[in-house]
């Protein structure tokens, strides 16, 4: 799992390619964004043992002046609707249960930023595989 991309994903990069192209620039990669579950968080230091993630919301673009976050999910890692992909057959257990956390995650991250009067995006690996111009165009309507 190491050598799976946070950032900078092919996926990440197609749609970060579409936007430029269509004149969508102005974007921020992996900002991160204050929420109202953001008050614990302690800034990390080689001294602090001390510090939380969990409440660090980092969209992979963002357009801080509309609100807008863009999270660009792969189709496995984060279980799409649309694909069906399976569960490996070893240590099933620990892959459901991976799964499951991956998708929790997910939707507290977009939970916290609606909370604050952003409005969120989910791209799908497949969508932008399949559509890129159609994606392209609903992040356009999203912004104005």
């Amino acid at each position: 799992m190491s050598a799976n991309k946070a950032k900078n994903s092919k996926p990440e990069l197609l749609l970060r390619r579409g936007l430029w192209k269509a004149g969508l620039s102005g974007y921020r990669l992996h900002r991160r964004v204050r929420t109202a579950s953001d008050s614990d968080w302690v800034s990390s230091t080689r001294h602090s043992s001390l510090t939380t993630h969990h409440s660090a919301v980092r969209p992979d673009i963002s357009y801080v002046g509309k609100k807008l976050a863009i999270f660009v999910h792969g189709c496995f890692w984060h279980r799409c609707p649309k694909c069906s992909y399976k569960l490996p057959k070893t240590n099933s257990a620990f892959w459901q249960a991976k799964f499951e956390r991956n998708v929790a995650r997910d939707a507290r991250k977009a939970e916290d930023l609606r909370n604050i009067g952003w409005t969120v995006l989910t791209v799908w690996e497949c969508d932008l595989k399949q559509d890129l111009p159609g994606v392209v165009h609903s992040i356009h309507k999203a912004l104005t």
